[in-house]
């Protein structure tokens, strides 16, 4: 083989490595600027959720449920940007941020569930039919206090891994 042949491979080979090294770099930093976003949504929903239960309690149903459709938006907002991170950069995230997105997946869907056992609720007490609304409100807190269980479970995970979660991967 001449030189000028492995002077080729040698460039060729330390493309790729640039190429992957670029790719990996890069992949990390769109989950790192993705996880402010999703934070921020989970929030939201948080705040619109509990916005809509008082509504509720106040009987103002129509703002009650954009409140409540409020609340569903940002959770699917932050659980499907959370699937395409599984999806597509699984291999970029170790073992210990895997099982905190699974966690915060976790978290979503029963807080999904909840905001539509809310607006459930909510149309039973528009048209008075309260021992319905309250047994769908009933189911609503429960799958709240299901979903404040895996919320705690994250946090703990942030807890025993603070160097891991230090910089931007933390919801």
């Amino acid at each position: 083989m001449s030189s000028y042949s492995k002077l080729i491979i040698f460039v060729l080979s330390l493309l790729i490595i640039s190429a992957a090294i670029v790719f990996i770099d890069s992949s990390v930093d769109n989950i790192n600027k993705t996880m402010p976003e999703i934070s921020d949504a989970i929030v939201n929903g948080d705040n619109d959720y509990n916005e809509a239960v008082i509504l509720v309690n106040d009987r103002s149903f129509d703002e009650s449920m954009n409140k409540a459709v409020s609340a569903g938006d940002n959770y699917n907002s932050s659980l499907e940007k959370l699937r395409n991170i599984k999806s597509n950069f699984s291999s970029d995230i170790n073992e210990i941020q895997n099982d905190y997105i699974d966690t915060v997946i976790r978290e979503l869907e029963l807080k999904i569930q909840a905001v539509d056992k809310l607006k459930e609720s909510i149309e039973c007490f528009r048209v008075y039919s309260n021992y319905t609304g309250t047994n769908y409100a009933s189911e609503a807190n429960d799958l709240i206090y299901q979903a404040k269980q895996y919320q705690d479970q994250r946090d703990e995970i942030v807890k025993e891994n603070p160097k891991l979660f230090k910089d931007n991967f933390i919801i």
